[in-house]
C-alpha cells in the first residue's frame, strides 16, 4: 500500500492547509470577555476597598444570614459559651460577695444566695441550667439576695434575646430564597429563529417540582459595554428588552415547561445584528425568573445568562410535553435540545425592509425538503428492488431440474 506522501503532492498539502486557515475566522483571537451573571445565577462582581465596614454591623441579622455556614455556627456556639460564662461569673461574685464561700456546706444557722455553689464549676453548671431551664434541682436560689434576684432576671432576658436571633438565624440559612431556585431551570443555549413572521429570541425555562412558583415574571436583559455621544464609556450597560406574553401582567403559569420568546424589533438592542455578527458582539443575555413559593411563600429569584457563543441562530426548540392517558407528560431529557429551521441570515432590520428575504427562505428551505424527500424515496426504491432481485435469484437457485423418465419401449425405439 503506498503512502499518503507519495500519492498526494506535499505543496499541494500545505498550499491547500493555509487557504483553509485564511478563510476560517479567528474567533479564538478575540479576549473573552468575563460573565457578568454566571449560568447558575452567581453575580461575577468582586466588592473592594470598602472602606466604611461599619455598615455591616448596623445590620448584623442579615450579616449573621450572609455568612457562611461554618461561620455561623462558630458565632451559635460562642455566643451561648459567653453568655454562659458571664453569668457563673456573676453567679460566682454573688456568692463569694454573701460570704456563701467560707462557711461550711453543713451549717445549720447559714442560708446562702445560692444552694451548693462553692466554686466556680459549680456557678457555671448553675447558670447553664438557669438559662436553659433545665432544674436538677441539686442548686437552687433563695430569698436572702436581692442581688441575686435581679441576676436571675436579667440572665432569662438575655437568654431570650440570645435564643431568638441565633435560632431565627439558622431557621433564616435553611429557609433562604435561592434554595427553592435550585429547581427552576433553564435552557442551555438560547436560539433565534422565525416565529410568526418575525425574528425571535428564545429560551426555555422549567420548574422541577410539583409545588408552583405563584405570580412568576421573566424579566430579559441585554449588558453590553457602550459608549455615549459625549464620550462617556458605561462598562455595564443594562437595557431591559420586552418578552412576548398576551397577558399585560407579564406574570406566566410555569405549571410545565414554557419557551420565552423575544421579538427582535426596533426596540431590542439585537435588531441590527446579523447571523454572522453574532460571534463577534460583545453582549450577554442575562434573564430573571421570579415568584412567590408556594409552600413557605418566600419571594424566590433564579438567573441565567447567554453568551454570543450560547445562542443558536436557525434553530428552534423541541416539542416536550405529550398527553399520555389523560395526563400531560413532560420529557425533561430533551429539555434543552433543538432542532435546525429555516431561517434567514439577515438581521431584523433588513428583513422588515425586505419582506421577500423570509420567503426566499421558506421556499429554499421548502425546496431542499422536497428534494430530500425525493431522494429518500428514490433510495427506498432501489433498496426494495435490490432486495426483490435479490430474493428471484435466491429462489431461482432453489428450484429443482426438470427430469424425464423413459421406459424400456421407448429406449428400443430410439436405439
Amino acid at each position: 500500500m503506498l503512502a499518503r506522501k507519495s500519492i498526494i503532492p506535499e505543496e499541494y498539502v500545505l498550499a491547500r492547509i493555509a487557504a483553509e486557515n485564511l478563510r476560517k475566522p479567528r474567533l479564538h483571537d478575540r479576549q473573552r470577555k468575563a460573565r457578568f451573571v454566571a449560568k447558575n445565577g452567581a453575580c461575577n462582581v468582586a466588592h473592594k476597598n470598602i472602606r466604611e465596614q461599619g455598615r455591616f454591623l448596623q445590620d448584623v441579622f442579615t450579616t449573621l444570614v450572609d455568612l457562611k455556614w461554618r461561620h455561623t455556627l462558630v458565632i451559635f456556639t460562642m455566643s451561648f459559651l459567653c453568655s454562659w460564662l458571664l453569668f457563673a461569673m456573676m453567679w460566682w461574685l454573688v456568692s463569694f460577695g454573701h460570704g456563701d464561700m467560707d462557711i461550711p456546706e453543713n451549717h445549720k444557722d447559714w442560708e446562702p444566695c445560692v444552694a451548693n455553689v462553692r466554686s466556680f464549676t459549680a456557678a457555671f453548671l448553675f447558670s447553664i441550667e438557669v438559662q436553659v431551664t433545665i432544674g436538677f434541682g441539686g442548686r437552687m436560689m433563695t430569698e436572702q439576695c436581692p442581688l441575686a434576684i435581679t441576676v436571675l432576671i436579667m440572665q432569662n432576658i438575655v437568654g431570650l434575646i440570645v435564643n431568638a436571633v441565633m435560632l431565627g438565624c439558622i431557621f433564616m440559612k435553611t429557609a433562604q430564597s435561592h434554595r427553592r431556585a435550585e429547581t427552576l431551570i433553564f435552557s442551555r443555549h438560547a436560539v433565534i429563529a422565525v416565529r410568526n413572521g418575525r425574528l425571535c429570541l428564545m429560551l426555555r425555562v422549567g420548574d422541577l417540582r410539583k409545588s408552583m412558583i405563584i405570580s412568576a415574571s421573566v424579566r430579559i436583559q441585554v449588558v453590553r459595554k457602550t459608549v455615549t455621544p459625549e464620550g462617556e464609556v458605561i462598562p455595564i450597560h443594562q437595557i431591559d428588552i420586552p418578552v412576548d406574553n398576551a397577558i399585560d401582567s407579564n406574570n406566566i403559569f410555569l405549571v410545565s415547561p414554557l419557551i420565552i420568546c423575544h421579538i427582535i424589533d426596533r426596540r431590542s438592542p439585537l435588531y441590527d445584528i446579523s447571523a454572522s455578527d453574532l460571534p463577534s458582539q460583545d453582549l450577554e443575555v442575562i434573564v430573571i425568573l421570579e415568584g412567590v413559593v408556594e409552600t413557605t411563600g418566600i419571594t424566590t429569584q433564579a438567573r441565567t445568562s447567554y453568551i454570543p457563543e450560547e445562542i443558536l441562530w436557525g434553530h428552534r426548540f423541541v416539542s416536550i410535553v405529550s398527553e399520555e392517558e389523560g395526563v400531560y407528560s413532560v420529557d425533561y431529557s430533551k429539555f434543552g435540545n433543538t432542532a435546525k429551521v429555516a431561517t434567514p441570515r439577515c438581521s431584523a432590520r433588513e428583513l422588515d425592509e425586505k419582506p421577500s428575504i423570509l420567503i426566499q427562505t421558506l421556499q429554499k428551505s421548502e425546496l431542499s425538503h422536497q428534494n430530500s424527500l425525493r431522494k429518500r424515496n428514490s433510495m427506498r426504491r432501489n433498496n426494495s428492488m435490490r432486495r426483490n432481485n435479490s430474493m428471484r435469484r435466491n429462489n431461482s437457485g432453489l428450484i429443482m431440474p426438470k427430469v424425464q423418465f423413459m421406459t424400456p419401449e421407448q429406449n428400443t425405439l430410439d436405439t
